[in-house]
């Protein structure tokens, strides 16, 4: 079931007195009077709509949308993207008294976290159409407008037209995504709703697409499958009195049984459909059918894997219109089986960038053959994973422009997942087969099963330990302490791999293993940091670009938090030669001393999830005879 503006619009209105106080300034002329037409929400969403409860973060999710789609409509009509700045208190007055209509008693700025300034402030001080227009060049904008100049109701021109339109933010509009409700990721949406697509942005196709919002009602659509549900039942129920009515006890006891089984099928479908309904509401994620993943996979052949974890395998799979997908196939479905499906499929779908792996859709089915079936469809990464090129059997290295590339793609990645998702995401789950790369080499930050979601305001959060060994934060491993920057670390982890060819784990003569962040350091702190690039890497860039990489390498993997920069930070020092790397202070603490401490965390830990760094494999420390198996790790998954 879909459900999209309607909340938004049931969630947004200040309390009365306030509102009576701004309306008094505004007839006073102390506030300037609001141009943007909020009727345009009004009249695609009518008010006899019934309110469904959603949490705090998917509603202001939806009043930013919604605020989106009523700045396009203003830019079409007066070729500004932003409202006067001293119209900003009488604008958010207006869209608190469009919604009275609906609910009241909902302080939008307060329970958001909006700032009042914030509906008048933009992207990188772009203000005009024509300010637009000159920053990203006339060709992307062809570009962009051919993809995206027809009607997008459906699935495939919808998915086209916004992933042009990620590129075009990616390449040309690098400012902050943090405070703005029209910021840097919002403005090409905004910008080709309005101009872009003939249709205009109220059209329900375009606001379904490019912002999210849907306005057909689907309380029809309910009411049949409520219909059909119930004369199944009474049509299984006059079979089974039927059946005992003529005396066919064995036959009336195996349709009771199969009746049992249907219920419990069905529960079980609904515990994920209903999981996935607010999904359903805020994406154009396709609902793909167990028949259509077969035909995709061949019937799952084993010619198709192209990648093992503890979810299950990925399947390479073709789609009826020839694009090519990975298909993840989650194994042992159960309750707990169906919430890691949920909420990976929900991470996923609620992050949109170029260097995160793109979600194209899911399935979920019971059959009474296969059982329950959860699959996740992306698109294929047809040069695979960090981990294959690194240490897998490809017979070329990977060059210095291209491993320059995946490791800024990846920064870019993560800075988003940290500042540019509301809420922040932390991965947990960094590492060389989680990078996937494209027929281009741009890198995909993958497998979102370990990911989690940050409320507002909190510094930290205190959960079982998760990960791989090699890559995991020494605060989280020994204390259960995640933040953003234990992303950070596992970043630096990868980088080293990738600047020195070495594995997170170095083994050594005597069967204990060295991490290679400890070993990079001890070459920066003797003066030889290029001695940690892999010597006979093609097309070494110059010698001072190298080293610089090596310096963030090492500074990002610092065993102290404190000491590590931010993803934004990270992207600043690759990505802009005048940035230099800030002096990476002295590491008091020998992370192999405490390898001990971290495994005995992990087992205290009980629930805790500490794979390998080759995934479903097995790894032995053979000193202590320790082995870890891997429980939830995805190896080479969405490619």
């Amino acid at each position: 079931m879909r459900r999209f503006i309607c909340f938004l619009l049931f969630l947004l209105s200040f309390p009365s007195a306030s509102l009576s106080v701004r309306r008094t300034l505004l007839q006073n002329g102390t506030v300037s009077r609001c141009p943007l037409n909020f009727d345009a929400l009004r009249r695609l969403a009518p008010s006899s709509r019934r309110a469904p409860n959603l949490d705090t973060r998917s509603q202001c999710q939806y009043i930013r949308q919604g605020l989106r789609l009523v700045l396009s409509e203003y830019l079409r009509q007066t070729n500004s993207f932003l409202p006067p700045p001293d119209s900003a208190e009488s604008c958010w007055d207006a869209y608190a008294s469009l919604v009275d209509d609906y609910v009241s008693d909902f302080d939008i700025r307060r329970r958001c976290g909006f700032e009042t300034q914030w509906i008048a402030r933009g992207c990188m001080n772009l203000t005009t159409r024509a300010d637009f227009e000159a920053r990203v060049p006339r060709s992307a904008l062809n570009d962009v407008v051919a993809a995206c100049n027809q009607s997008l109701l459906n699935n495939s021109p919808c998915a086209t037209c916004t992933t042009a339109l990620s590129n075009i933010q990616a390449s040309y509009l690098p400012g902050p995504s943090i405070g703005n409700v029209s910021d840097c990721t919002a403005y090409p949406f905004i910008y080709v709703a309005a101009f872009g697509n003939h249709f205009g942005p109220t059209d329900q196709g375009t606001a379904k697409c490019l912002f999210n919002l849907d306005f057909t009602n689907s309380n029809s659509s309910s009411h049949r499958k409520k219909i059909v549900i119930i004369v199944a039942v009474v049509v299984c129920t006059v079979v089974v009195l039927i059946l005992g009515f003529l005396g066919f006890w064995f036959l009336r006891r195996k349709k009771a049984r199969l009746l049992r089984q249907k219920v419990n099928n069905t529960k079980n479908n609904t515990n994920v459909s209903s999981g996935l309904d607010s999904l359903s509401a805020s994406t154009t994620l396709i609902r793909f059918t167990f028949d259509e993943i077969k035909a995709a996979t061949k019937n799952f052949s084993r010619d198709n894997i192209i990648g093992k974890g503890g979810y299950g395998n990925v399947y390479k799979g073709v789609l009826p219109d020839g694009s090519e997908v990975a298909l993840k196939r989650f194994k042992n479905c159960s309750a707990s089986g169906d919430a890691s499906f949920t909420h990976e499929v929900e991470v996923i779908a609620s992050v949109r960038h170029v260097n995160l792996v793109a979600l194209r859709g899911y399935c979920t089915a019971t059959t009474p053959f296969e059982g329950h079936q959860r699959i996740i469809v992306c698109d294929l990464m047809k040069n695979g994973s960090v981990h294959d090129h690194l240490f897998g059997l490809m017979e070329t290295k990977m060059s210095w422009p291209i491993r320059q590339k995946i490791a800024l793609g990846t920064a870019k990645g993560l800075a988003y997942l940290h500042y540019g998702a509301q809420p922040m995401i932390i991965h947990r789950d960094i590492k060389a087969s989680n990078i996937l790369l494209d027929e281009k080499f741009e890198p995909k930050v993958a497998d979102f099963g370990l990911a989690k979601f940050t409320p507002e305001g909190m510094t930290h959060l205190s959960t079982r330990v998760a990960g791989t060994m090699g890559y995991v934060a020494p605060e989280y491993a020994l204390y259960g302490q995640l933040t953003e920057r234990s992303d950070v670390y596992s970043f630096g982890v990868v980088l080293l791999e990738l600047l020195s060819g070495k594995k997170a784990l170095i083994a050594v003569n005597d069967g204990q293993p060295t991490l290679v962040t400890d070993w990079a350091w001890s070459l920066v702190r003797k003066g030889r940091a290029i001695d940690v690039v892999e010597s006979d890497m093609p097309d070494l860039g110059p010698l001072e670009v190298v080293e610089k990489y090596v310096l963030v390498a090492v500074l990002c993997s610092h065993p102290q938090l404190y000491a590590r920069p931010t993803m934004d930070q990270v992207v600043k020092m690759l990505d802009t030669d005048d940035v230099p790397v800030p002096l990476i202070p002295e590491r008091p603490i020998s992370l192999i001393a405490n390898m001990d401490d971290i495994e005995r965390s992990v087992s205290s830990s009980g629930s805790g999830h500490l794979s390998t760094p080759t995934g479903y494999q097995r790894y032995s420390l053979e000193k202590d005879h320790v082995e870890l198996k891997n429980e939830d790790d995805e190896n080479n998954g969405g490619r």
